[in-house]
């Protein structure tokens, strides 16, 4: 996809992309070394937001008392449950439980490339269209706000920044996609790298 601009035929062809058949794809915060090892089955919902002249990325951002990347901004999700069927069921139920937006305003492309996250985690995204009207719920336990930034934000590569930070003894990078007030990054910002890549015909790399 030459344009940055996600107008009704970039959504289509997003669309056609992600039905095609392909080998299972990965990517992360430590791509050099592998994704050995156990990690925690998750998923969340990537929430393009249609309207008449594009898209917008529906995040959330977390409370501040949480224990897990409190007030970090992210996409609704969660891990897998016992109960649940399948990945799509997780983000789909996480969605509705956290910001109260009913599956059957979304309707589901496909998939991301599973993010292997350097705190143990295996995260499914899995990328939805979110037809309005829709109305909001938020759960205030977890979800401090709900807000949309323009998709063209995140394809713009002048937004892409890159950082290095010492995790548990080692430098890692990470992406960072500032937007307004809020600070986009970690495992948020390399799912919609991801995502960037896809849709510009690049092969997935790590966070």
């Amino acid at each position: 996809m030459s344009s940055s601009i996600p107008g009704p035929q970039q959504l289509e062809e997003l669309r056609r992309v992600l039905g095609q058949p392909r080998t299972r794809l990965v990517s992360g915060d430590f791509p050099e070394v592998g994704f050995e090892g156990a990690h925690t089955p998750a998923a969340v919902l990537v929430p393009l937001v249609v309207s008449s002249d594009g898209a917008s990325v529906l995040l959330t951002k977390r409370t501040d008392h949480l224990r897990h990347h409190p007030g970090q901004i992210s996409f609704p999700g969660g891990r897998v449950e016992a109960a649940d069927k399948s990945t799509l069921e997780t983000a789909l139920r996480e969605t509705e439980e956290e910001v109260g937006l009913n599956r059957r305003h979304v309707e589901i492309l496909g998939s991301l490339p599973d993010y292997y996250t350097g705190t143990g985690f295996c995260i499914t995204p899995l990328i939805g269209l979110v037809h309005r009207p829709f109305k909001l719920t938020l759960d205030a336990f977890e979800v401090a706000e709900a807000f949309e930034v323009p998709l063209t934000h995140f394809l713009n590569p002048a937004n892409h920044q890159r950082h290095s930070m010492e995790f548990q003894g080692r430098m890692v990078d990470f992406h960072a996609m500032p937007y307004d007030r809020h600070y986009i990054w970690g495992a948020t910002a390399g799912i919609i790298m991801s995502l960037y890549r896809l849709m510009h015909g690049e092969p997935p790399a790590g966070g």
